[in-house]
């Protein structure tokens, strides 16, 4: 569904991605795990048409994007939660997953969100409370529930758990693993390693602007490397699946 080949990106003179290339193949939930300043956010903007590369290409289901404008991109099915939710805190919870619909119109909206209102029960009950009074686990779920209200065809995560108590960020890699069980192709995209590992298929590890490691995510959950830089040498993280 995804293949991104050779793709390097700058900011002025800095380097930030150097010759990156993975691939999320449809039906799949990878996850792509670095440290703050590996260069995710500069990967993630460059996916979804908000910052140009300097260098190779991304196809979307065969398709050319890394040229397309990111509402070209949404249309297109490439949907992304934007890491810290980045909602519209004094609109509405329901204003704000309508927002994400406004692509494919008004009768789209209206036929999708009793099937978000299964997914988060919790929004439901707040349609007119302003989006900044939610918690912070309630945000996250508006933040995916706006996102899924434009039909993804692949649903990019950044950072979903980042600043949520450990108990909501159960409950959120649940509802991770809810959607792609519904279908979703997901690409998780993590400082949080063995979370993310937990629940992906396939993994990439991005480190100062390169993929430094790839391969199945139960394997490098256990890989050595991957323990030091994320966890420290003797911890060890069981996720509850």
């Amino acid at each position: 569904m995804l293949q991104v080949k050779g793709l390097s990106a700058r900011y002025g003179p800095i380097q930030v991605l150097r010759r990156i290339t993975f691939h999320v193949g449809s039906g799949e939930i990878v996850a792509l795990v670095g440290a703050n300043g590996a260069g995710k956010s500069t990967l993630l903007r460059t996916l979804s048409g908000l910052h140009r590369p300097s260098e190779g290409e991304i196809l979307f289901e065969g398709d050319p994007i890394h040229r397309a404008q990111p509402d070209r991109i949404v249309r297109l099915g490439l949907v992304q939660v934007p890491e810290a939710r980045q909602l519209f805190p004094n609109m509405t919870v329901r204003e704000n997953i309508e927002l994400g619909g406004y692509v494919h119109g008004r009768k789209h909206v209206e036929e999708l969100l009793p099937k978000v209102f299964d997914l988060f029960p919790p929004l439901a009950a707040r349609l007119r409370q302003k989006a900044g009074s939610l918690s912070g686990g309630e945000q996250q779920m508006l933040s995916i529930a706006r996102a899924l209200m434009a039909r993804p065809r692949l649903l990019v995560l950044d950072e979903p758990s980042m600043g949520l108590a450990p108990l909501v960020v159960e409950e959120i890699y649940h509802t991770i693993e809810t959607l792609h069980q519904q279908g979703t192709t997901i690409l998780l995209v993590e400082q949080n390693a063995m979370g993310a590992l937990a629940v992906a298929e396939r993994a990439y590890v991005l480190e100062s602007g390169r993929i430094v490691l790839s391969g199945d995510a139960s394997e490098l959950m256990e890989h050595d490397d991957v323990q030091r830089a994320y966890l420290g040498k003797e911890y060890r993280y069981k996720w509850e699946r």
